[in-house]
This record gives structure tokens, C-alpha cells and sequence, in this order.
């Protein structure tokens, strides 16, 4: 498990790519290790995509930021 999270900033990825590079980047994890998510809006729909795809045991969702203009939420790859 790394001391540092990686930051992955989407609001400079074009729309279609967003997500695909957020499951990528979950995917890549190890069990107990997190990422931190940047946005410019509240990323609350995938959560709901991320519950649906891999239930909510797979992962723990965290806000850090709450808007208005930058969102950052950590989210962990749990052991399942």
C-alpha cells in the first residue's frame, strides 16, 4: 500500500473517456489502497454506476471536497 494516493484529476480527460479511466484507474488498485477523484462537479452519478457494477462492499466512498467549483472524493478499493 502506497504512503501517497494518486490524484486523478478528470476535468482535463474529454467526457466520454471520464469514466472508463476512473474504473481503469480503480482496477489498478490493490485491495486497501485509494485514489483520490478530482471534478468539477459532484460525481454522485458514478457512485451509483460504481455501486451497480461492483456493490457497494467493493469500495468505500469518501468526499473531501464539496464544490461549488472543485469536488475531490477518495475512494478505496476494498477487500471483498
Amino acid at each position: 500500500m502506497s504512503d501517497i494516493e494518486q490524484e486523478l484529476d478528470v476535468r482535463v480527460i474529454p467526457p466520454p473517456q471520464k469514466h472508463p479511466t476512473i474504473f481503469k484507474t480503480f482496477e489498478n488498485l490493490d485491495e486497501d489502497e485509494a485514489f483520490i477523484l478530482v471534478n468539477d462537479h459532484d460525481p454522485k452519478p458514478l457512485r451509483y454506476q460504481m455501486s451497480a457494477m461492483l456493490g457497494d462492499k467493493a469500495f468505500h466512498w469518501e468526499y473531501l471536497e464539496e464544490g461549488p467549483n472543485v469536488w475531490k472524493v477518495r475512494i478505496l478499493r476494498t477487500s471483498t
